[in-house]
């Protein structure tokens, strides 16, 4: 076989969350409106942080770009899904299943990467809080993002290029509602040790460093916490900026840990909760045991109302 793309296929099924004709409606109604509550409250997420001088700090500027990353996700997976199910037909074409192959693993890892840089932000402000300032001034916190997306952009490009040089000789069914290496490894009549390598490589390091980054910067926080005085009730107030992050931390490699590694009867229902769900529910974590964030939307939300009233 030589080199270049041999694909003989011009398109993908992609399996549905169910097949039954009397689950289609109920699912449209469902997956549409998580996908507007995900929009909707990143989006709100975003432009409270934008507007609300309060809250121009360094984890905010990163919960910003977390929420854009979010609605990456959602929609290069849900929207797909939505229109398949509204239209009764499930296929994707060549391009665009490596188009949202690409995508897909791009604002997934950025998530990853995101959350280890706000795991080090927690880290710096309460175990060298004399050095906060300057070790996340905004030059350094744009540059850190900045250099998770090139990574996750240049990590995605690396498995779509290799994807592209595989050959799918039978038309076949994608065992997920949108393009992932895995399934599609399993469709290509070429050899994959390549791909295979390159997913262990760099997409298992791609995950575990990140989540070995969060894990070392809560052990030293709480070791930090513990030799607070007990008595003084600093503790559980130093802590507490810490409880939304970790819950994000906790729902989203729960979920990915769930949609890789679990049986593959399962492996559906894991997937939309990686996809659909942790992307939803991220700004109710961070806002809803966050005052600063309350007071954010409160008053973005307000003017909102204001300006409508005005008109």
């Amino acid at each position: 076989m030589g080199p270049g793309n041999q694909s003989s296929v011009s398109e993908f099924l992609l399996g549905g969350i169910s097949h039954k004709p009397e689950h289609q409606q109920i699912l449209l109604g469902l997956f549409l409106f998580m996908y507007l509550v995900t929009l909707v409250g990143n989006l709100l997420i975003f432009l409270a942080i934008l507007l609300e001088a309060r809250l121009h700090t360094p984890m905010y500027f990163f919960l910003a770009c977390l929420s854009l990353a979010d609605i990456g996700l959602s929609s290069t997976t849900v929207l797909k899904m939505l229109v398949n199910t509204s239209t009764q037909c499930h296929t994707i074409s060549y391009i665009g299943c490596l188009t949202q192959l690409y995508f897909f693993l791009t604002f997934g890892d950025l998530d990853s990467f995101l959350l280890a840089v706000m795991a080090y932000d927690r880290y710096v402000a309460i175990c060298r809080p004399l050095h906060y300032s300057t070790a996340m001034r905004p030059r350094i916190c744009i540059l850190l993002v900045s250099l998770c997306w090139v990574l996750t952009n240049l990590v995605a490009l690396i498995h779509t290029l290799l994807m592209a040089q595989l050959s799918f000789c039978v038309p076949g069914e994608v065992s997920q509602f949108f393009c992932d290496i895995g399934p599609l490894l399993k469709l290509s009549c070429s050899d994959t040790r390549i791909n295979e390598l390159m997913v262990f490589a760099v997409g298992g390091p791609v995950m575990t460093i990140p989540f070995l980054c969060i894990v070392a910067s809560y052990v030293l926080i709480v070791s930090a916490i513990l030799r607070i005085p007990s008595g003084s009730g600093g503790r559980l107030k130093t802590f507490s900026t810490c409880g939304s992050h970790l819950s994000v931390v906790c729902v989203f490699y729960g979920t990915v840990l769930s949609a890789y590694f679990c049986p593959s009867t399962e492996e559906t229902a894991s997937s939309v909760v990686y996809t659909a769900v942790t992307p939803m529910l991220n700004p109710f974590l961070y806002s809803l045991r966050n005052q600063d964030m309350k007071a954010g939307l409160a008053n973005l939300l307000r003017g909102r109302l204001s300006i409508s009233q005005a008109q």
